[in-house]
């Protein structure tokens, strides 16, 4: 049992402010301020209230913390251990897709991306909206821009601005913004700037909202569409290949081959695709699966650069559509 001075004692800890920086002191934080009052038209007072109150710890508290990509690990097994925290999620990608049918059917119709694909990419990305972020956007972009340790400051300065713009035409509070701890937001996790050039309005309430389940279904779309999806193309299809691990030829979505020139690697079934093909190889405990990656698998990797990341949208979403036929019928 716990004595009542240490539940007083748990109690304070979980409801005491978080720590806070003042980073309006620092002089490339002034020019900053100079650059989004002058430039951008922000109000000082408000610039300052922002900046002179940052969380010094930008995690968000008690929450359980979710697992990392690890697209670019390709030690034996690390399909394996990298698909195990996506490709269960099924159950919940059928949930969505029955819950959502007529906007997913909007978006697939307008764009042409169909929607066990978006669905797959909204379960990978925040789980069909249950995980808002381990992160408060705004207080990581700011400790990511002005801290001397990272290397990659002006590209974080670039989403601070943006994630700025954002707020100010949404009318959002950016210290109540949670995400990404490279700041991406809402469901389907874009990065502030990418809003500019590819968040839709797809419910038409005069907003485009991080948050709303209709503008990431459309906004998701949208964004594939592009970056030239194409309607109606096989995205992937598993290969047979002789011998148990494959070294022969390079792999991955950067490199193409025409198939005709790849002798002895065959597609276990129907393809509908003609052009030339990436060889994506995943790896397993003892064995390597090859695949062909289509154009529309290279797509995918414009969403997040890593073969395993777009591997398991594909086959989450080919999960998911199998489910829903044989509970539901045809989508």
């Amino acid at each position: 049992m716990y004595s009542i001075g240490s539940i007083m004692i748990l109690l304070m800890a979980f409801f005491l402010p978080l720590q806070a920086v003042d980073y309006t002191t620092k002089p490339e934080v002034k020019r900053f301020l100079k650059t989004m009052h002058y430039r951008y038209g922000f109000k000082r007072d408000t610039l300052q209230k922002w900046f002179k109150d940052v969380r010094k710890e930008s995690r968000v508290p008690r929450r359980k913390r979710s697992l990392v990509h690890v697209g670019h690990c390709y030690s034996k097994g690390s399909w394996d251990r990298y698909s195990y925290q996506y490709l269960r999620r099924v159950g919940g990608g059928v949930y969505f897709m029955r819950k959502f049918h007529d906007t997913l059917m909007r978006a697939y119709k307008r764009y042409g991306v169909p929607p066990e694909y978006i669905t797959a990419i909204i379960g990978i990305e925040s789980d069909y909206g249950t995980t808002r972020g381990d992160y408060f956007v705004f207080d990581r972009l700011v400790h990511l821009s002005f801290d001397k340790n990272d290397r990659r400051a002006k590209f974080y300065q670039k989403q601070l601005i943006a994630l700025l713009r954002l707020v100010a035409r949404e009318k959002i509070n950016p210290k109540k913004i949670r995400g990404s701890s490279s700041g991406a937001i809402g469901l389907a996790q874009f990065i502030p700037s990418t809003y500019k050039s590819f968040a839709v309005d797809f419910n038409h309430d005069g907003k485009k909202q991080m948050n709303n389940v209709v503008d990431a279904i459309g906004s998701i779309a949208y964004y594939l569409k592009r970056h030239h999806w194409q309607k109606g193309e096989d995205v992937a299809v598993r290969v047979r290949y002789e011998g148990n691990r494959f070294d022969a030829l390079k792999t991955g979505y950067r490199y193409t081959y025409n198939r005709a020139d790849l002798e002895g690697i065959e597609p276990r079934e129907p393809f509908n695709y003609h052009g030339r093909v990436r060889l994506i190889k995943l790896e397993r405990n003892s064995y390597d699966e090859l695949w062909y990656g289509g154009r529309n698998f290279y797509v995918i990797t414009r969403y997040n650069q890593s073969a395993y990341y777009a591997m398991s949208v594909h086959q989450l979403a080919q999960k998911i559509k199998k489910t829903y036929q044989k509970r539901y019928g045809k989508f």
